[in-house]
């Protein structure tokens, strides 16, 4: 009985240093894989940054794939990431309807994804960005600040992306007072296709000429889209029209800082990039979504579905607070007074 008790006893502890073993192995060789959905657009290099500064603390090996704004590219590279041993995928969706198999596919192989500044509604999956319906009703708040009267035109986001509904929806909240009453006349409203900034571009032409040039407002919901709306109006002798924007992208913050661009709002993209990093490195280990650190329940989606998130506060950066970038470090301000001569704001002087 003692041999028999002695032996079990050896292939319990041998059984737990094998497990120990492992788990340690796991830990080593964590992987956390991204897709970016468009990664040639400035803004994803500052939040990759952040992301593999956050994975590195946490012990993850990092690991991407760029979709190059092709739906079908990013479900290839989803199913790459999984079989190179992703524990955990980010996914920064290009198309977030269309991601849905491949994210499914993830979650049958018990990895757990995190859908990166875009939703990608599914149950299980965890959301992070900013609030993105704040972040529409601050670009309206400043425009009808700006322009309380008038004609407005709505230059929105991708159709694809559930993002630019969540921006229209914020910046309705603000504004639909003042369009039922009548002060503001909504004379177009547009998605951008791949939230190109050519493509707004030539969506603020067709409302100028629709209308006359006969636009007092653009609440456009990017910089991207913003800096295609300014140079329309630009081509029409129309610049220091209202228009907002959002992201803090520094060109954007030079045209602030030059009266051509009413407000970006600023989301800092190296808090989003390191929040993704250190939750995903909690997911990779295991960790349910709703323990988290910081996360809540959400279910603002279209479909409604409860999912577990964070959601990051923006600020709204205008004439009045160009400091708040440069003090912050996000850009210099040589950069953001480049050409200021006329109404110089403060933070420029």
């Amino acid at each position: 009985m003692k041999k028999y008790t002695k032996a079990l006893a050896g292939v319990v502890i041998g059984a737990v240093a094998g497990l120990a073993m492992s788990t340690a192995v796991q830990a080593a060789d964590m992987v956390v894989g991204v897709s970016w959905s468009n990664f040639q657009e400035e803004r994803w290099k500052t939040d990759e940054a952040a992301m593999k500064s956050a994975l590195d603390a946490g012990g993850a090996k990092y690991i991407s794939a760029d979709a190059g704004g092709s739906a079908e590219k990013q479900l290839a590279d989803i199913e790459s990431l999984i079989a190179r041993g992703a524990n955990a995928i980010i996914v920064l969706a290009w198309d977030s309807g269309a991601v849905l198999p491949a994210v499914a596919k993830a979650q049958a192989e018990g990895i757990p994804v995190l859908g990166y500044d875009r939703l990608i509604e599914a149950p299980g999956v965890f959301y992070l960005t900013f609030d993105n319906v704040e972040v529409g009703r601050m670009q309206a708040r400043e425009v009808f600040k700006a322009q309380p009267k008038g004609n407005y035109a709505f230059i929105k986001g991708a159709s694809t992306d559930p993002n630019a509904d969540f921006l229209h929806g914020g910046q309705l909240e603000v504004l639909k007072a003042a369009i039922d009453k009548g002060d503001i006349k909504v004379v177009g409203e547009q998605y951008t296709d791949g939230w190109k900034p050519e493509n707004a571009q030539r969506n603020m032409e067709q409302i100028l000429t629709a209308n006359n040039n006969k636009v007092d407002a653009v609440v456009a919901s990017n910089d991207g889209t913003a800096g295609g709306v300014v140079a329309a109006l630009t081509a029409q002798g129309m610049e220091g029209t209202p228009v907002s924007g959002q992201d803090g992208d520094h060109a954007a913050l030079n045209r602030v800082a030059r009266g051509w661009q009413t407000v970006s709002v600023w989301k800092d993209a190296r808090a989003l990039g390191k929040a993704a990093g250190e939750v995903a490195v909690q997911l990779a280990k295991g960790t349910m979504g709703s323990k988290v650190k910081g996360a809540i329940k959400w279910s603002g989606g279209a479909k409604g579905v409860e999912m577990d998130a964070i959601l990051l506060a923006p600020v709204p950066v205008t004439r009045d607070n160009l400091n708040v970038v440069i003090d912050a470090g996000w850009v210099s301000k040589a950069v953001v007074c480049q050409g200021v001569t006329k109404n110089v704001p403060a933070a420029c002087k």
